[in-house]
């Protein structure tokens, strides 16, 4: 029981990083309907940012504040200077840009840091509070827990209290008509890229201090994992997004505990398998509700 219950926390500290960066999935597919694929080269691209900033001053927050900052100016970089030019008669064209981009940034990354790992400082102690000789949660998974629920709270509230959320919505759903109504859909677009990577570069702020540390493909593994919760949950919900990265969290806890870590991936991808089989729109979608 013990170990059940430290895997359970274990678990939904990790899923709440998984659920920060399948929001940041779900913003993009809400503003443009394309699947980022570079958000985890883009997210790690911008932790080196804060990583070097932290290095030379020695301020982490400093370092931090940086890293979300840049995401956010690279999100809107990426939209206007590439995206915006790719042709979007089919899907998979800008799949295989993203993809495309994913090498970009690492080859990059390398050249400039190398390949070896770097240490990621973590703000607060990983080291876990004990409650009846049980370790549950440390300051830095508390730390997690308030950063990813700030952000779903300023996200609810942009979409659904705001003028420019709305107009965000509209842009993605009917930008022909948003036009004739006098929306900028290519600003809305670009703020949605924006806001997405800046919620990225959080998620990787977040999930690089608990990995190996920093290197050019520290986030490929949480892209899946995040994806996977994205799908799960559904690509139009914001709550199908941290629903999906907490069951994920908790199914990847739940797999290293009892049957070893190499299994975890494959319990990752057998969730994906068998959710787009029984439900493609995810479990909290509205289409997926609209069809029950």
């Amino acid at each position: 029981m013990d170990r059940f219950v430290f895997l359970t926390f274990d678990g939904l500290s990790r899923g709440a990083v998984y659920a920060a960066f399948a929001l940041a999935l779900v913003l993009i597919w809400r503003a443009t309907r394309i699947v980022n694929f570079a958000q985890g080269a883009m997210a790690v691209s911008t932790a080196y940012v804060g990583y070097s900033v932290s290095t030379a001053t020695g301020s982490y927050w400093l370092g931090f504040v940086v890293a979300v900052v840049a995401g956010l100016l690279l999100g809107a970089v990426t939209e206007r200077v590439v995206m915006r030019f790719v042709d979007h008669s089919s899907p998979l064209n800008g799949v295989v840009v993203a993809l495309g981009l994913v090498l970009v940034i690492q080859g990059v990354l390398g050249m400039i840091y190398g390949n070896e790992f770097r240490p990621a400082g973590a703000p607060f102690s990983r080291d876990a509070f004990t409650v009846g000789g049980v370790a549950l949660l440390s300051r830095f998974d508390l730390f997690v827990f308030a950063a990813v629920f700030v952000v779903v709270a300023l996200l609810a509230v942009l979409f659904t209290k705001t003028a420019v959320g709305l107009r965000m919505r509209a842009s993605a759903f009917a930008p022909d008509v948003s036009r004739l109504l006098g929306v900028n859909v290519g600003g809305m677009l670009t703020l949605g890229w924006a806001l997405a990577a800046a919620v990225g570069s959080l998620a990787g702020l977040l999930v690089i201090p608990t990995e190996l540390g920093l290197h050019p493909n520290a986030m490929d593994i949480v892209f899946v994992s995040s994806f996977t919760a994205a799908v799960v949950g559904g690509l139009d919900s914001a709550f199908g997004a941290v629903a999906g990265g907490l069951i994920v969290g908790l199914l990847l806890s739940y797999t290293s505990g009892y049957l070893g870590a190499t299994v975890a991936p494959i319990a990752v991808l057998v969730l994906l398998v068998v959710v787009l089989l029984g439900r493609p729109g995810g479990l909290f979608s509205r289409s997926a509700a609209r069809a029950v």
